[in-house]
């Protein structure tokens, strides 16, 4: 049964995009090349534009797609066995064709399945963690090399080498295409979360271009969160993870204005946060507390993010439990990042010549990171030393590649000019 009415070309690629995933991560099991899976998977796209306009898009576009797939990759494998003259590759690929008249019953199995298996396969520890962004981005997010190049202001030469790169490593350290089990699979799904967040990550805050927040990428990330959590539900650390995707998205709509310029946390108001995502994220760090204790460092950076979330306005945050949560994520991490961060909320909750100690300590091993500069910068503005302030807001504007970030770090110098 097919819909009345024939579809646009925008609900066929829109039908594509949901069902792109689960087909590639099928089609990888069922020829074990990832190659030859995404050749298959463009040919029954291309199958699907020519007769879904006339015929309409059919109720269960996955399972035509998928059932076009296989047989395609059927008839070529005979061929080629025909052509060799090889009866015992015709009988082995003959009797896989079973397989292909069995997609109404794969119908029931669960979505995440295939899908998962293909974050699995894309966020393989042997490949870089750049290989393993750009694959995922391009197999589980379905996005062209364009938009990965768009994403992370790269060339499309550049991300279509990594991905190339990344297949012929998974080609020749003979990866399998199946589930691991056990520790190496735990060891796999970590690797994944890593992935996912950093994805989330350059979306909440891009590291360059004129956008301070990609939502798309956000969005991504969570989607891939979720697939996670719903297969692995007693992993504490992939509900932290999505937990904090979760809360950090939810200051999503105040952290823009409407000229696209940053908005600062303690600035931002509060009645625009998203509480459908707060109440996701707290139930998730809620779920992840009850897997696991002490907290690991996904679930415990959700907790800091959960106290600005209960917190109805910027002077009711719990900074000494958010010093006291950075505590327990320096001793997991010994991350000089992490320890800026503690001293920011030591700065908030003990007062800023703490905090400037704090962040003076760290001058040697953050030199190069940008984010330092603003911090010492805001701490130096709090105790009044404008002219130090203005040239360390100047010198974190110098480094960071955020057109938005650098106009409000450029503003700030100029505030302190103005008070030195």
């Amino acid at each position: 049964m097919t819909s009345e009415r024939a579809p646009s070309r925008a609900a066929i690629e829109a039908a594509w995009r949901v069902e792109a995933p689960r087909l590639l991560g099928a089609l990888v099991r069922f020829v074990g090349d990832v190659d030859r899976a995404e050749d298959l998977a463009q040919d029954a796209l291309a199958l699907a534009l020519e007769r879904w306009p006339t015929h309409g898009i059919p109720d269960k576009p996955g399972a035509w797609l998928l059932a076009t797939a296989k047989n395609r990759a059927i008839d070529e494998a005979r061929r080629a066995a025909m052509a060799r003259a090889k009866q015992p590759a015709i009988e082995h690929h003959l009797a896989q064709t079973t397989r292909a008249h069995t997609i109404e019953a794969r119908e029931e199995e669960p979505v995440e399945d295939d899908v998962l298996r293909l974050i699995l396969i894309a966020c393989h520890p042997v490949l870089s963690r750049e290989a393993r962004v750009a694959l995922t981005l391009r197999l589980v997010a379905g996005l062209s090399t364009a938009e990965i190049a768009r994403a992370y202001l790269t060339t499309e030469a550049t991300v279509a080498q990594r991905i190339v790169r990344a297949k012929r490593t998974l080609a020749e350290a003979r990866v399998p295409f199946e589930l691991p089990r056990g520790d190496e699979l735990l060891a796999r799904v970590h690797t994944a979360l890593e992935v996912v967040y950093l994805i989330f990550n350059e979306g909440y805050a891009a590291t360059a271009g004129d956008r301070v927040l990609r939502s798309e990428l956000c969005d991504e990330a969570m989607r891939l969160g979720r697939v996670l959590a719903a297969s692995f539900a007693h992993d504490s650390e992939v509900h932290g993870a999505l937990a904090l995707m979760e809360l950090q998205a939810s200051r999503s709509r105040a952290r823009v204005g409407s000229n696209g310029a940053v908005i600062l946390l303690l600035d931002q108001d509060r009645a625009r946060w998203d509480q459908h995502l707060i109440h996701r994220g707290l139930a998730g760090l809620e779920r992840a507390a009850s897997l696991r204790r002490p907290l690991g460092p996904y679930a415990i950076q959700a907790a800091i993010a959960a106290c600005h979330a209960r917190a109805r306005r910027a002077e009711d945050t719990d900074w000494a439990q958010i010093v006291a949560l950075y505590d327990a994520l320096v001793e997991l991490t010994g991350s000089p990042v992490v320890e800026l961060n503690r001293a920011v909320a030591v700065c908030m909750a003990y007062g800023a010549r703490d905090a400037l100690a704090l962040v003076d300590e760290l001058a040697d091993d953050l030199a190069d990171y940008h984010p330092y500069f603003a911090t010492r910068g805001d701490i130096l503005e709090k105790l009044g030393r404008a002219h130090e302030a203005k040239l360390c807001f100047e010198e974190a504007a110098r480094r960071t590649q955020n057109a938005r970030e650098r106009e409000l770090l450029l503003t700030r110098a100029a505030r302190n000019a103005t008070d030195a």
